[in-house]
């Protein structure tokens, strides 16, 4: 098991650069490098490689700007409904879809096998001939995409924990973005270059490319996603490594799958953490709602269809910076500041759209700077996966739910807050961006709430366990984690697993 010597006083920048990179310590056994290698080769890439959810949520709003409006004589706020009917359905499946994901005989085909449907629904798209089509097809679609985000996450938190955990989510959540930003980019193209080709217009285009991309990821995936620990094991792990990954849960005291029955909502309805984290992310989603709509405004605004839909992608690549950077930053210092610090530049664009009247140019800055609330998302995911490692069921049922209540409102404010047309209509909504400011504060609040009242929980866990420990043995304290160690002994690093959550002072190797 690795050791750490104390460490004291704050890293240097350079300590700091070396530790964004530092995936794989020196001071883990070679083995477990080696696992570590084997593990971001098959989760992250094929995770990445997937990223469909962010694609498909952005390609219908580049359609609809790209001559999928003019084409089907769409002047109402039938964009929205296209989002009701999938999120209606992203809702309706995301409890029952990670409740599944955290069964092991399922966890390894689950994903793969909804890529595939995910595919062909894609094509589908393309070949829509009027309005109620597109609507039953962006149910099925949502239906498909519900586990994959949330599911993704409990897969990286049943692999990984502490630093590993962090740095991990946020290299992968800056697939979403770049999905986001390919997208923009594939619309474009397709608009200038395929407009006509098969006689079809470009925005048919776009979901037929997606298509194709997705079939042989899918097929991919039925061979290298590993599942959780406990799952079939696949061909490139060995019985050492699923020896040793189970040792590494254990380690972290990440509790293993147990028993699914109806016990799990009892006991998780009965605890702080799935109410709080679920205000959080019901925030976070109704609040980063309008800033996805840049290109409404640039096509209010006159900007050509190529402008359209390629300005907007400076967004997604701030958002890709922001998201592994700063969910890296948050495993080397506490979570909570890089929170705050996110928090407040979103809160500033949120101000600036209030006001509106403003410059060009600062409102351009004002919806790049939007980019910076990538990393809120992959840091609140993390957060939850430390929190809650102690139960694997209830842990499922919380990162459902939040997706489930985050994304039911999706299904009714955008209708009241955000319509595409009127007086209050996109891209200025008078209404839709104080309310934002709102629940982005809310956001920060609930978060910082989380941390807290987890530290007084580890308090009085500690406490108890420290009292137990002194009469039973006289000298063995509680350290880190409430992690046993005898007097004189080095503390395991692999137990320090809550450093980005609370950690006083941070620490470099």
């Amino acid at each position: 098991m690795p050791e750490t010597k104390p460490k004291t006083g704050r890293p240097s920048l350079l300590g700091v650069f070396k530790e964004i990179f530092n995936w794989y310590p020196s001071e883990y056994p070679s083995e477990e490098r080696k696992l570590l290698f084997k593990l971001d080769l098959s989760i992250l890439i094929f995770a990445c490689l997937c990223s469909n959810s962010a694609v498909d949520q952005t390609n219908i709003s580049n359609a609809y700007v790209s001559g999928l409006k003019e084409d089907f004589g769409l002047y109402g706020n039938e964009l929205n409904y296209f989002n009701v009917c999938y999120f209606t359905a992203y809702v309706v499946f995301q409890v029952p879809g990670l409740l599944l994901m955290s069964r092991p005989k399922l966890a390894r085909w689950l994903l793969p096998g909804l890529e595939v449907l995910w595919g062909i629904c894609t094509f589908a798209q393309s070949r829509v001939t009027n309005v109620n089509q597109i609507y039953a097809l962006r149910f099925l679609v949502g239906m498909l995409e519900a586990p994959v985000f949330a599911g993704t996450h409990f897969i990286i938190g049943s692999w990984y924990s502490g630093p590993e955990l962090f740095k991990r989510a946020g290299a992968w959540f800056i697939c979403n973005p770049l999905g986001s930003m390919v997208s923009g980019y594939l619309q474009s193209a397709a608009y200038t270059n395929l407009s006509g080709v098969a006689g079809m217009p470009g925005w048919r285009w776009l979901f037929i490319i997606d298509g194709i991309f997705t079939i042989p990821v899918a097929l991919i995936g039925f061979f290298i996603f590993p599942g959780i620990p406990d799952s079939p094991r696949p061909f490139y792990l060995t019985e050492s490594d699923i020896v040793l990954a189970k040792e590494r849960t254990a380690r972290a005291k990440i509790r293993r799958p147990g028993k699914l029955g109806l016990d799990v909502f009892k006991r998780s309805l009965k605890k702080w953490r799935i109410w709080v984290f679920i205000l959080c992310y019901a925030c976070m989603i109704i609040s980063s709602y309008p800033s996805l709509y840049m290109n409404l405004w640039l096509k209010a605004e006159g900007y050509s269809v190529t402008q359209i839909n390629q300005l907007p992608t400076v967004i997604y690549a701030i958002t890709i910076v922001a998201s592994w950077l700063g969910s890296t930053l948050a495993s080397i210092y506490p979570a909570w500041i890089i929170y705050t610090l996110a928090s407040a530049c979103v809160l500033f664009s949120t101000l600036c759209m209030i006001i509106w009247n403003i410059p060009t140019a600062l409102k351009f800055f004002a919806w790049y700077l939007f980019g910076i609330s990538g990393c809120l998302s992959p840091i609140l995911y993390s957060t939850v996966n430390t929190i809650v490692k102690d139960d694997s069921e209830e842990r499922a049922l919380i990162m459902g739910s939040m997706m489930t209540f985050g994304y039911s409102f999706n299904i009714w404010v955008p209708l009241l807050l955000f319509p595409t047309a009127g007086p209050d209509g996109a891209p200025r909504w008078r209404k839709g961006w104080p309310v934002t400011f709102v629940f982005y504060f809310l956001l920060w609040a609930g978060f910082i709430s989380a941390i807290l009242i987890h530290r007084r929980d580890q308090r009085k866990s500690k406490s108890v366990h420290s009292s137990e420990q002194s009469d039973e043995e006289g000298e063995t304290i509680v350290v880190g984690d409430g992690v046993e160690s005898k007097v004189g002994e080095s503390t395991p690093k692999a137990q320090s697993g809550e450093r980005g959550l609370h950690a006083a002072e941070p620490s470099t190797k």
